[in-house]
């Protein structure tokens, strides 16, 4: 059988994605469980090898194939222009020459299918697809079976839009075809190269036609693509980090290298009590998928006594640090990041923060209110080895044990210790705001006249398990006040991580129940 190999081009920005790709290349964007690059590759037999195009966030590319595929015979070609003149899919491709000197199948990375491709027929082919609209696209043109053209976007006649998926049988023609075209226009595709070679050489094309392609190449179409394709586990997007499941293993992406860095360096500071993490890069790590179930589903008042036993014996071990230290980085991480926050999401939904009815309440300003909180108090911490974002969806459950997943990278900067205080926050939020009820919409954040009305469904199951964490709290001579507030704090300081309508609802949910709190 002739080599065959399949080229998926990430070089480019893909800016029709809008934020996403501010923070990673469009090939890394989740779809259901894994990236859309990792749904690509999956389709094809192991043993075929893949040519990958670099430009744009490159490196993310390389690390994630890298972490993701160590056994797969993966090429990198670099593209030196990936934006501005100069640049197009095309010259991108062309790039490759070296590497496909033989039939290939090109994929642009932005198209998933849910079905098999003729990948072995002995001819060129085009993939195609019936839509309703097609204006956004190229199309295809067919007489008995055989593609005569591709048109331009906004074409009135055709038969088949293009989904940006073709194998080339007849290479060498391909390649001469590709070096003639001339690269000062930006728009130049395998479209246009595909189009000379039926022209001008009297290559034969086949129409390959699918009935479930799944476009995500600009915005509207990915939130589509995510509701066809879901996931089992509860994650709240966001636009500078990832977690990715890829059969027995999980990759997590973030943005910032310092914070996977510092996460990997957690990891065995949390050695025994969190998953061993296998591998990782600048901007990922890779662990093993620990068998289990979350805690988010599993958690009743039989064994959540029993859980709160095992964090207090097994996780939140004193530590050592200098008391006056501990006290400025808690001041640090409640006041100032607050304080930060609350800013953050005044200038995104370009608000002002006035004193307001809500919940038939009168409630003043965010800031007046941190302003007056007595932080000498909040921030006389507990220093303990921490877990940072300790929520029912990071624990999982397996044989009547646990394990912690998505630790965080630091508290206020310090890597070995953290305040218990947040940590007991931040489930208390979770008894109340979990993942379940974010992702089934069962919140509501409505203007009435002159009053927002904030309503959240609550679970009757986590409610019995939160009464039973705040008697733990009490019989151990902590301060469910402090719990409370920091809780309202950790909704304030959600609410310009999330996209809208749930951003408003966190900001003005944390701001009444800061109120109610200080008035206790």
């Amino acid at each position: 059988m002739e080599e065959l190999k399949i080229l998926i081009t990430t070089s480019g920005v893909g800016s029709r994605l809008g934020d996403i790709t501010n923070y990673t290349n469009k090939s890394l964007v989740r779809i259901g469980t894994k990236p859309s690059l990792s749904h690509i590759i999956d389709m094809y037999p192991e043993d075929i090898p893949i040519v990958i195009t670099l430009g744009y966030y490159g490196s993310h590319v390389r690390d994630y194939l890298t972490l993701a595929y160590p056994d797969r015979d993966i090429s990198f070609v670099t593209v030196d222009k990936y934006k501005g003149p100069g640049t197009s899919l095309a010259y991108s491709i062309l790039q490759t020459r070296e590497e496909l000197q033989c039939p290939f199948i090109f994929h642009a990375c932005d198209t998933i299918i849910r079905e098999n491709v003729p990948i072995y027929d002995d001819c060129n082919w085009l993939a195609g697809s019936n839509l309703e609209n097609s204006s956004q696209y190229r199309t295809l043109m067919v007489e008995d079976g055989k593609v005569i053209k591709i048109n331009e976007k906004g074409s009135l006649s055709f038969d088949h839009s293009y989904i940006g998926l073709c194998k080339i049988k007849d290479y060498e023609c391909f390649w001469d075809e590709l070096q003639k075209l001339d690269f000062s226009d930006s728009s130049l595709s395998d479209c246009h190269v595909i189009n000379n070679m039926i022209k001008n050489r009297g290559c034969e094309f086949d129409i390959c036609q699918t009935s479930q392609w799944i476009d995500i190449g600009n915005s509207q179409a990915l939130k589509k693509a995510r509701k066809l394709i879901t996931s089992e586990y509860d994650v709240l997007d966001k636009l500078d980090e990832s977690i990715f499941f890829l059969g027995t293993n999980v990759v997590k992406f973030f943005h910032d290298d310092n914070i996977c860095r510092d996460r990997v360096h957690r990891a065995k500071n949390l050695d025994g009590l969190v998953p061993e993490i296998s591998d990782s890069k600048d901007n990922f790590y890779i662990y093993p998928l620990k068998e289990g179930t979350l805690f988010s589903k599993t958690a009743n008042r039989k064994n959540f006594t029993k859980f709160l036993n095992w964090a207090k014996e097994d996780l939140w071990h004193p530590t050592e640090i200098d008391s006056n230290e501990f006290r400025g980085i808690c001041k640090k991480f409640y006041f100032d990041k607050t304080v930060g926050r609350v800013n953050r999401y005044l200038e995104l939904m370009d608000h002002s923060d006035d004193a307001c009815y809500i919940n038939g309440e009168l409630v003043p300003p965010a800031l007046t209110m941190i302003d007056e909180l007595d932080f000498d108090w909040l921030s006389d911490g507990t220093p303990v080895k921490f877990h940072g974002d300790f929520i029912l969806d990071n624990i999982i459950e397996f044989d009547s044990k646990f394990c912690l997943i998505d630790w965080r990278q630091d508290f206020g900067g310090s890597l070995e210790s953290g305040d218990i205080y947040y940590d007991l926050a931040k489930l208390n939020h979770n008894l109340t705001l979990n993942h379940d009820i974010i992702k089934k919409g069962m919140f509501t954040v409505e203007n009435r006249g002159d009053n927002i009305s904030c309503e959240i469904m609550c679970s009757s199951r986590l409610m019995k398990c939160q009464e039973i964490f705040h008697k733990f709290i009490v019989d151990n001579n902590l301060d469910l006040r402090k719990v409370k507030v920091l809780t309202s704090l950790v909704w304030i300081n959600m609410s310009p991580l999330h996209e809208y309508p749930f951003n408003k609802f966190l900001f003005n949910f944390g701001k009444y129940n800061l109120f109610c709190n200080l008035g206790d």
